[in-house]
């Protein structure tokens, strides 16, 4: 009876926790979100005037807001160990950042160990799946400028075009740096089948942690953000090239995350807390853009590469709890990502008091009219 009465305790708190961080989360975005979005109408004169101060301050923005969604894994116990090189040495380049996809806790693992790179969460743009625009999240990256993508042969090539059309209009005028996407297209249990069914077919290596990756949206984003001296062509059409001093895009960094026991988190654990403490292991690891083929066949091979790697990485993982050392040492350093919590909280109450601000601001607009 009492082993049963203690695990309906641990139950009933659980339950509790989850409830609670439940409201937080709902209280949270209901006073963020819709500040942001005020903030940003308010500044809309300053962006005739001075487009790059309004995009910086917006930048500023778009980093506390995906702060608060780190601090909600961060105050949990999910927290963040780094293999591999240190991307903080490019942090002020341009990068495309390749990354496995297995749950949607991808994204928040993302947006919490990026949060110590710099400016790099202000200036990045992402690439994500279009149901991600009707989330509560969609408004915000509507307006930072992210890109939906819709999946689906019958879309592809439509959303290339669009792809195309989005990184010559929004890319390099809001100052963006790095952009991030995941080339297998969905989630790793999703694909996973399809996958090795087609590279069964092609006499291509099979595959169990990650999935063949895709070329379309890789290749459009080099051949628009590569800067013309590297490969030729113009990189995002002349009126970007004449508007910015941009060196182009400089980097490709191979990302790649991994999970204990290889059971991924998803938003849904993120929020509610409810699975114990775990630690997310990612892996960084740099390429030079001019080491990056430009033919398509090669690229497609050179992507293929990058994901078997990955597949490689993530069984020594798996086995040994570690990714294993790279070529020429003996051991893999790893670095325990962290982040203040004073900072978090100082977010926190910025948002709330925020959020505040409006109320009374709406309430006061309301009776002087009314």
């Amino acid at each position: 009876m009492a082993v049963t009465l203690e695990r309906a305790r641990r139950v009933g708190c659980t339950c509790l926790k989850a409830i609670l961080r439940f409201a937080f989360m709902v209280a949270n975005n209901l006073v963020a979100i819709p500040s942001y979005v005020l903030y940003l109408i308010v500044l809309q004169p300053l962006r005739m005037l001075d487009s790059k101060s309004f995009w910086y301050i917006e930048g500023v923005l778009f980093k506390w807001l995906l702060a608060m969604v780190a601090s909600w894994g961060w105050w949990a116990g999910y927290t963040v160990v780094e293999w591999g090189d240190d991307v903080k040495a490019v942090s002020e380049d341009e990068a495309m950042v390749l990354v496995n996809h297995q749950a949607t806790g991808d994204v928040c693992t993302l947006m919490m160990c990026l949060q110590d790179k710099g400016t790099v969460v202000r200036q990045m743009m992402w690439l994500m799946d279009h149901i991600f625009k009707y989330t509560n999240f969609g408004i915000v990256s509507l307006i930072h400028g992210d890109f939906f993508i819709r999946q689906g042969k019958t879309h592809r090539d439509q959303q290339l075009v669009l792809l195309k059309d989005h990184l010559e209009k929004y890319y390099r005028s809001r100052n963006r740096k790095w952009i991030v996407l995941f080339p297998e297209g969905g989630f790793l249990r999703k694909r996973r089948e399809t996958s090795q069914a087609f590279a069964k077919k092609n006499n291509l290596p099979f595959l169990k942690h990650v999935t063949l990756p895709r070329l379309g949206a890789t290749q459009v984003i080099l051949k628009t953000l590569v800067a013309p001296q590297e490969n030729g062509t113009p990189a995002g059409g002349d009126a970007v090239i004449k508007d910015s001093k941009s060196k182009g895009l400089q980097w490709v960094i191979d990302t790649t995350i991994a999970y204990p026991k290889g059971e991924p988190l998803d938003i849904q654990t993120w929020i509610l807390g409810y699975r114990q403490p775990a630690v997310t292991h990612v892996h960084y690891r740099i390429f030079p853009v001019k080491d990056v083929p430009a033919d398509p066949e090669a690229l497609t091979d050179w992507l293929y590469q990058r994901f078997i790697e990955k597949e490689d990485l993530l069984t020594h993982f798996y086995e040994t709890g570690a990714f294993p050392p790279p070529k020429g040492q003996t051991k893999a350093i790893s670095r325990e990502m962290t982040l203040s919590n004073l900072w978090l909280v100082g977010i926190q109450s910025f948002a709330f008091l925020s959020g505040g601000m409006w109320y009374c601001i709406f309430q006061y607009l309301y009776h002087c009219l009314f």
